[in-house]
């Protein structure tokens, strides 16, 4: 398999990185500060930020988009429509990139409240409120649930294969 040269780039982590200068063949390969990678912008100090200021612009804009082309404000319309083209921009990695800024996290929330606030009927209740009345979760409480999913499925896979090797041991004497 043939590398495409112009495609590949170093990224230089760390604090004591001395920069060397790689080369693919014979032509040099050009450093970057950041590299965005699978949907993830990954910067030299591995700081997220800008990561959590990028995330909310897509889903921003399909927003903008259902909100001029869509004139039904209804709870059927509006959350199925919020389901499939909005939230999965928000949860996108956020297990990788999830920031513990308040800020950060801020940004993200606003996205959501912004679709709730379309819904009819519920202009009168708090943002925690209409999540609740409409069956969502904070965009917070997903992201730790799924840290929570991560780590337990990685207790139970090596939990499992502790247990599996003992009783694999007795069956076989």
């Amino acid at each position: 398999m043939k590398f495409n040269k112009a495609k590949c780039k170093v990224l230089h982590m760390g604090w004591c990185n001395p920069k060397h200068k790689y080369r693919l063949g014979g032509e040099r390969i050009e450093s970057n500060p950041e590299e965005k990678d699978l949907g993830v912008l990954v910067d030299e100090k591995l700081n997220m930020s800008w990561q959590c200021v990028l995330v909310p612009q897509r889903p921003n804009c399909v927003l903008g988009r259902i909100r001029r082309s869509v004139t039904s404000r209804l709870r059927e319309v509006i959350l199925p429509l919020y389901s499939a083209l909005v939230r999965p921009h928000l949860e996108y990695c956020v297990q990788l990139w999830g920031s513990q800024c308040k800020t950060d996290m801020n940004l993200l929330e606003q996205v959501q409240q912004r679709a709730m606030k379309m819904i009819r009927g519920l202009d009168h209740l708090s943002c925690e409120d209409r999540l609740r009345e409409l069956g969502l979760f904070s965009l917070e409480k997903r992201r730790l649930w799924g840290h929570l999913l991560i780590v337990a499925f990685q207790y139970l896979k090596e939990a499992y294969r502790k247990a599996g090797e003992g009783l694999f041991a007795m069956a076989l004497s």
